[in-house]
C-alpha cells in the first residue's frame, strides 16, 4: 500500500458490503467509512457499522465511521411511467397539492414549500442541473414553468434554485431520528446536509450530544457546504463545526460549475486556517463506477485537492455501487502519494507573523519546526483529545505525525486528520515511563530504529486534556 498523508473516505453500499472486500479496502487505504443515511433503514446502518468495526479489527487498523444525514428532500414526486421526457419550450407545472403520479403536464412535490420560495423569473435546476425550468407564475400551490433545457426527468429527482434561497431546514424529523441511530453505534463523525448557517450546526451538535449522552459519546460535526447561502457565512459555520465537506454536486448546481474550483481552494485554505478538517467530495473518480481505470482529468482533480491541502478525498457511488470499489481505492491511494511527494514544505513562511497564545499550541508548532530542521524520522504526540495532532496536521510537513492516545474514540476521530497516524496505547501516568513506552512502541512497529531522531510532545502531569507543555528531541539508542 502506498503510504499517503491524505485520508480516503469511502461510502459503504451494496458494492462494498462483503466483509472480505471491505477489509481489503481498509487495508488498501480507506481511513473513514461513510454511511449514507439517504438510503436504507436504521437497522441497516447499525448492521453496517458493526461490519465496519469487524473489518477494521481484522485489518489491524481503526477507521472512523461518518454518518451522513439525508437533509431536506427537495425533490419532485413520482411519475405514472417512472419518468417523462421534457422538451425545450414545453409548459410544466410543479404542484405541491398534487397527490396522483406525474405526467408530461406536471408532477407533485416532496417539498411542499416550493411555491413560497420562488417567484417569476427564477431558474429551477432539476436532476443535478441537467434540466432547467424557468418560473413563469406561482398560483396557489402550483409553480408554472417553461422548460429551458429539457431531458429525461424521473421519479424523486432533486430540485435546486439557481443562486440558492430554498428555505428548507437543514435538519428534518428523519435526520433527528437518524442522529439517534448514529449515536447508538457511536459514529465518530456526523455530516450535516445543506446547513445554511452556524445555528443549523449548533442545533445538530446539541441533538447529537443529547443522543450520545447515554453512551458518553460526542461526535465530530462536518458541515456539508452545498448551498449558495452558506458561502458568505463560511467563517461562522467553520467555528460551529469540526470540519467541512466541499460537496461539489449541489453546490455546483446552485452557484454554477465554473465557480466551484476556486471555491474549493478557498474552503480548504479557510478550514486549515480555522484548525478544522476538510473533505473534498463528489465525482472524484466517477468514471471508475464502470471502468477499471480513472480518466486523466480525475487523476488531476484528486491530485489538485491533495496539493491544495485537503484532509481527505471522498468516494461516493464509486465504492457504494460501482464495479471496481477496491481498485478505485488503490488508484486513489497512488494518486495521493504521488501528489504529496511533489509538495513544497513552507513551514518557515507558515509561522511568520503568527502568534500562538496557548502553551499546547506553541509546543505543537515547536515540534514541527524542530523536526523539520533536524530531519527527524517521526513526530510523536501523546494526546488525550487529539487537539495537539490536529494543530500539527494543519501545516505541511513530510514527516509523519504519530498520535499516541489511550482513547479509542480519539484514535478513530484522528483517522480523518491529514498526515496523522493514530496509535492506541495504554501509557503510564508517570511521564518518563510513558515516554519510554512510546519509544518502545515505535521501535516494535519499526517506525524508528537505532540512530533515528524523533520529536515527542506530552503533558506534565500526564492525562490532562489540553495540557501538552513539553517537547523532547530523542535519538534512539
Amino acid at each position: 500500500m502506498a503510504r499517503h498523508a491524505t485520508k480516503i473516505v469511502a461510502t459503504l453500499g451494496p458494492a462494498s458490503s462483503d466483509p472480505a472486500l471491505l477489509e481489503a479496502m481498509i487495508r488498501a487505504g480507506v481511513d473513514v467509512v461513510r454511511l449514507n443515511f439517504s438510503h436504507g433503514k436504521a437497522q441497516d446502518h447499525i448492521d453496517r457499522a458493526h461490519l465496519v468495526r469487524e473489518a477494521a479489527a481484522r485489518a489491524g487498523r481503526e477507521v472512523a465511521i461518518m454518518a451522513d444525514l439525508q437533509g431536506p428532500k427537495i425533490r419532485v414526486g413520482k411519475f405514472v411511467d417512472g419518468k417523462v421526457m421534457l422538451e425545450n419550450g414545453a409548459k410544466f407545472v410543479l404542484d405541491a397539492s398534487r397527490t396522483e403520479p406525474g405526467d408530461l403536464q406536471g408532477v407533485g412535490l416532496d417539498y411542499k414549500e416550493l411555491p413560497r420560495d420562488v417567484k417569476p423569473g427564477d431558474l429551477l435546476l432539476l436532476n443535478d442541473g441537467l434540466i432547467v425550468l424557468t418560473v413563469e407564475a406561482v398560483r396557489g400551490e402550483q409553480v408554472h414553468t417553461t422548460v429551458k433545457i429539457g431531458g429525461e426527468l424521473s421519479n424523486n429527482k432533486g430540485i435546486n434554485k439557481q443562486g440558492g434561497g430554498l428555505t428548507a431546514p437543514a435538519l428534518t424529523a428523519k435526520d433527528m431520528e437518524d442522529i439517534k441511530t448514529a449515536m447508538s453505534f457511536q459514529a465518530d463523525y456526523l455530516a450535516v446536509s445543506f446547513p445554511k448557517n452556524a445555528t443549523d450546526m449548533e442545533m445538530a451538535r446539541q441533538l447529537a450530544n443529547v443522543a450520545g449522552a447515554e453512551y458518553k459519546h460526542k461526535p465530530g460535526l462536518i458541515a456539508k457546504i452545498e448551498r449558495a447561502e452558506a458561502i458568505p457565512l463560511l467563517d461562522e459555520i467553520l467555528r460551529a463545526s469540526d470540519g467541512i465537506m466541499v460537496a461539489r454536486g449541489d453546490l455546483a448546481v446552485e452557484v454554477g460549475n465554473a465557480a466551484v474550483p476556486a471555491l474549493q481552494k478557498r474552503m480548504i485554505k479557510l478550514a486549515r486556517q480555522h484548525d478544522k478538517v476538510v473533505i473534498t467530495a463528489t465525482q472524484m473518480m466517477e468514471s471508475m463506477i464502470t471502468n477499471p481505470v480513472p480518466t486523466r482529468a480525475e487523476v488531476s482533480d484528486v491530485a489538485n485537492a491533495v496539493i491544495d491541502g485537503t484532509d481527505a478525498v471522498m468516494l461516493s457511488a464509486e465504492t457504494a455501487a460501482g464495479k471496481y470499489p477496491l481498485e478505485t481505492v488503490q488508484e486513489m491511494s497512488k494518486i495521493c502519494a504521488a501528489a504529496e511527494a511533489a509538495e513544497d514544505v513552507e513551514l518557515d513562511a507558515d509561522f511568520k507573523g503568527q502568534a500562538f497564545n496557548r502553551i499546547d499550541q506553541t509546543i505543537a508548532m515547536g515540534a514541527l519546526f524542530t523536526a523539520h530542521h533536524l530531519g527527524a524520522k517521526a513526530i510523536v504526540a501523546l494526546t488525550e483529545s487529539g487537539s495537539t495532532a490536529l494543530w500539527m496536521s494543519r501545516h505541511r510537513i513530510h514527516i509523519p505525525i504519530y498520535a499516541v492516545t489511550t482513547k479509542v474514540t480519539s484514535q478513530r476521530r484522528m483517522a480523518l486528520f491529514r498526515n496523522v497516524r493514530p496509535l492506541l496505547m495504554d501509557t503510564s501516568a508517570d511521564r518518563d515511563t510513558a515516554l519510554a513506552q512510546a519509544e518502545a512502541h515505535l521501535k516494535l512497529r519499526e517506525i524508528v530504529g537505532t540512530g533515528d531522531v524523533y520529536a515527542i510532545t506530552c503533558g506534565d502531569p500526564m492525562g490532562t486534556p489540553g495540557g501538552t507543555n513539553m517537547l523532547r528531541i530523542c535519538e534512539v539508542s
